[in-house]
């Protein structure tokens, strides 16, 4: 198991869970699905969704990373649920029952995934939860997993086939034997990446910046919210559909990326929130953005995790949309120059390194002693933006009428903002604790004004 991978295990406790959800809206003609077929559909297809097969594997004494083995044959019992939302199933009920599933962790001994048929929603539709851990999968990989078992597939139709026990359990003194080897290994490459920190460290220092634009500080420039706290067990579900079309004329109209309207919407939508509040910070809320770091002419992925982090502002401070709009591809071009200099590849490098055992340890004690409440959060929230089916998407005859995914909340930052397209749409799908932020959809519904503020300007502005 890789570094970055093993990371997300490490930082799970009882109150983070470190899972995603997918969620696909189906439209079946029969106006129902079988789970028991479902479930027999999709063992037959593990062989295109390889990350499913696979359990975690510790090393004796934490010597190093686990390892993954695919020893067994999956037991769909173990990981195939049913849900019946009560009539009429609205959104908000379906909502209700993803907070619930979210609020449990993934067991270690079997695969770190489980699907959730919910049925009775309005119109004859289901939805089919995916809960699946992010040691498994980012949101790249996520998505491939979802082309190669849908019916546009370019490589055809995924071909129904028996489950084969490809690995075997390695015996302890096996596994140990290994952990040593390769923890040798590892540490003869830590001075060359030590050197080459260094290397980029001084480039990061020496390079000229911009004189109105600085890149937020992880927890220096971080204010105070009420959902930057410790966190509890329980997760709250919400999202809301946004027209792809209103989101790209902001971008064009202002010669901004598509993902700075995505930050500027969220932002704008916090600042209603909060203000309505009267908690609004006088410095502007920051965040983190997961970027992936995939070569561009890679093969799709199935499996682990090639991803890392910029950080930059939401530009709440800022009252005219305009105004926030620009701050944020500001400050956004230069995180990513910022990262540039670093090198993508170097957080991932680092977590190479880090101790299991320990770092299991300090992650359980710092969530046993709530010790989010004592500092400054990192950053403020998490937003992700991953690009999603362009066309509509079939699953073995079925139409997928929508789709919605929502990476973890972390200790410290109660809030999670994902951004997946699908055809002409963006869905903006949030989590949140809601100990932390209890009126989840009060803050979904600020999305569309926000925006609404930011189309009004279009006309303003000469297309570029």
């Amino acid at each position: 198991m890789t570094g970055i991978d093993a990371g997300f295990l490490y930082m799970e406790t009882p109150s983070t869970h470190m899972h995603t959800l997918k969620i696909a809206v189906l439209d079946p003609p029969a106006g129902a699905i079988d789970l028991d077929a479902l479930s027999r559909w999709l063992v037959l297809r593990l062989d295109a969704m390889p990350a499913l097969r696979r359990r975690v594997q510790p090393i004796p004494w934490a010597l190093h990373h686990p390892v993954w083995v695919s020893d067994r044959p999956v037991d769909p019992r173990q990981h195939c649920f049913y849900h019946r939302l009560r009539d009429p199933g609205t959104m908000h009920e379906l909502h209700e029952v993803i907070g619930r599933i979210a609020s449990t962790p993934l067991h270690r001994d079997v695969p770190l995934w489980e699907l959730h048929l919910v049925e009775g929603l309005e119109g004859g539709r289901v939805a089919v939860v995916v809960k699946i851990h992010h040691a498994l999968a980012d949101g790249v990989a996520a998505n491939a997993m979802l082309g190669n078992v849908a019916d546009q597939n370019p490589l055809g139709a995924p071909r129904p086939s028996p489950q084969v026990v490809d690995d075997h359990t390695p015996a302890p003194r096996e596994l140990a034997w290994l952990g040593v080897r390769d923890g040798v290994a590892r540490a003869v490459q830590l001075p060359g990446l030590l050197a080459r920190t260094v290397a980029a460290l001084v480039r990061l220092v020496r390079r000229e910046r911009p004189d109105d634009t600085d890149v937020p500080r992880p927890v220096l420039d971080t204010p105070p919210t009420p959902f930057n706290s410790a966190l509890t067990s329980r997760r709250s579900f919400s999202t809301l559909s946004l027209p792809l079309d209103d989101l790209r004329a902001v971008k064009s109209a202002h010669g901004v990326t598509l993902n700075d309207v995505v930050l500027c919407v969220v932002g704008g939508a916090l600042r209603r929130y909060l203000l309505q509040r009267d908690a609004l910070p006088a410095r502007t809320l920051t965040c983190a953005v997961p970027v992936s770091t995939e070569p561009a002419d890679r093969a799709p992925r199935l499996r682990g995790n090639l991803v890392s982090n910029f950080f930059t502002v939401l530009g709440t401070d800022q009252a005219d949309p305009v105004e926030r709009l620009h701050r944020v591809h500001r400050t956004t071009a230069e995180a990513k120059r910022v990262q540039q200099t670093l090198g993508a590849e170097m957080l991932r490098a680092w977590l190479e390194f880090s101790p299991p055992g320990p770092a299991t340890v300090v992650m359980r004690l710092y969530s046993w002693l709530r010790a989010a409440r004592w500092h400054p959060s990192p950053v403020n929230v998490v937003v992700s933006n991953v690009p999603g089916p362009r066309v509509p998407v079939t699953i073995d005859g079925t139409p997928m009428t929508d789709i919605y995914s929502v990476g973890p909340i972390l200790e410290g930052i109660g809030l999670n903002v994902t951004v997946w397209s699908y055809v002409d749409r963006m869905n903006f799908t949030l989590l949140a604790c809601p100990d932390l932020l209890p009126d989840l959809d009060e803050l979904v519904g600020e999305l569309r004004p926000a925006l609404d503020e930011l189309l009004a300007t279009v006309r303003e502005e000469t297309p570029r």
